[in-house]
């Protein structure tokens, strides 16, 4: 054994809660993000999705709406699939990633699927660091844009497509720093002046067992939120490893997720979801955070920390604690758990069903609120949502509250890596730039914006000696 376990009542809640989750989160040991995401599409397969949405039929539609893909990951694969399955005449119209090889396969993957839908010829198939702009171009006002590169490259191909006229979803994380985030926020302004929708890839915000879950603790289930947990607990983040002649640039780009400059950081990229959740239920962003982090058990060439603590301050003084680990035989909870003056509840991202409990212990004879309704995809749902909007002309604009989550988490980013205390106000005009002179970059030959040493390590933060503001 690696460690007693603790006689605790402490300890025999979380197990409590360990234990109704079974199903819910992958083995800590093997998963990826991929897996997570597989796990979650598995769960909704083949059940109609629930939605109180009132749309026209398809034969009622008049308008094909054209729809440009940028950023050919699986993610953006997936997107795409959604934004072809609501109601009415989608197009697949382009497509476009760095990588030539990608932009094939999704193209290929997605005529397989829909065939009528997705037939894009070979010369609206673009690569290179300028295919973004080549979609966004092919595509008329008031088409669609769906952007899912990492996240580095949001502000820039967000401002762009505003820039055109075009709706816009952009997956998550909307940016990887502050002068990224002052970006977002100002695109998204351009955008509502030109009534264009833009859609965010925060899907737990459209969940419906969530929102259910939600309004209870807002109607004072529980009482007063006085205490809320985010955790991404889980085994390793992958790097795959570089291919014969592949240049520096491809190599970090293909493994985003442990690039700093690129990702954000894992608590950016993967725990902004249930940082999202808490500061949802709370109905509040934090005023300050401070944190912890490291690379303890990582020995991969790339910037990941292994672990990351954050403790957010609200306004009125109570605290968000936000988890992150991607270590293997290691706790793995993925979730979050929030405590109010009269119960609690145990929800987020990772969990399918939330359940709401009478007080702090989550026995089973505690519930007191669980959803009973079908299952429903978050996924979609946010496509129907923004589709509805765009054919209806409804307002219809998520960038402000999308860059705030995303700020909230890189807050917790700077505070880790830096070990300092970061106000909200500080972090939001933050000058340093993980990636200055990104929108130089026009081929692989490019250098990287960080580079390994002669040993082939990369620079990784350290607390009490990285600067952040």
């Amino acid at each position: 054994m690696l460690r007693s376990k603790p006689d605790s009542e402490a300890y025999r809640t979380i197990q409590s809660i360990d234990s109704m989750n079974t199903n819910e989160a992958p083995n800590s040991r093997t998963a990826t993000r991929r897996e997570f995401l597989r796990t979650s599409g598995k769960a909704v397969a083949g059940v109609t999705v629930a939605s109180a949405l009132t749309r026209p039929g398809y034969a009622a539609e008049s308008n094909t709406i054209k729809v440009a893909l940028v950023g050919c990951g699986g993610r953006g694969g997936g997107a795409a699939a959604q934004a072809l399955s609501t109601r009415g005449p989608t197009q697949l119209w382009a497509v476009a990633d760095v990588f030539p090889d990608r932009v094939r396969n999704t193209a290929a993957q997605l005529k397989q699927r829909f065939p009528k839908q997705a037939d894009v010829p070979a010369d609206r198939q673009f690569s290179g660091f300028d295919g973004y702009r080549k979609a966004i171009d092919s595509l008329g006002r008031g088409d669609a844009v769906i952007l899912a590169t990492p996240p580095a490259f949001r502000p820039m191909h967000l401002e762009y497509a505003v820039a055109k006229g075009c709706h816009v979803f952009m997956e998550k994380s909307f940016a990887v720093d502050a002068p990224g985030i002052r970006r977002v926020l100002e695109a998204g302004k351009a955008a509502e002046a030109k009534g264009l929708k833009i859609a965010g890839g925060l899907m737990s915000r459209h969940y419906p067992p969530l929102e259910q879950a939600v309004d209870q603790i807002h109607q004072g289930l529980i009482g007063d939120v006085i205490t809320a947990w985010a955790y991404r607990m889980h085994g390793p983040v992958g790097l795959s490893p570089r291919q014969p002649g592949m240049k520096e640039l491809a190599f970090q780009i293909a493994n985003y997720s442990c690039f700093t400059w690129l990702n954000g950081s894992f608590i950016v990229d993967w725990l902004i979801h249930n940082i999202d959740v808490c500061c949802w239920v709370k109905d509040a962003w934090p005023i300050s955070v401070q944190g912890m982090g490291g690379r303890q058990t990582r020995t991969e060439p790339d910037q990941l920390f292994d672990q990351y603590f954050a403790e957010y301050t609200f306004p009125d003084g109570t605290r968000l604690a936000a988890q992150g680990r991607h270590i293997n035989n290691t706790y793995a909870f993925f979730g979050d758990i929030i405590h109010g003056t009269k119960g609690s509840a145990v929800l987020g991202e990772g969990i399918p069903s939330p359940r709401i409990f009478k007080g702090h212990h989550a026995k089973p004879a505690a519930l007191i609120w669980q959803y009973r309704g079908e299952p429903t995809d978050a996924y979609q749902i946010e496509h129907d949502l923004w589709f509805d909007a765009i054919r209806n002309d409804k307002p219809y604009n998520e960038t402000d509250r999308c860059a705030k989550a995303c700020l909230t988490a890189i807050m917790g980013r700077m505070a880790c890596e830096s070990g300092q205390t970061i106000t909200w106000e500080e972090a939001l005009n933050s000058k340093i730039e993980l990636a200055p002179g990104l929108a130089e970059i026009k081929s692989f030959d490019d250098p990287a914006p960080v580079m390994p040493d002669s040993e082939g390590r990369y620079p990784i933060a350290k607390p009490g000696t990285t600067e952040v503001l």
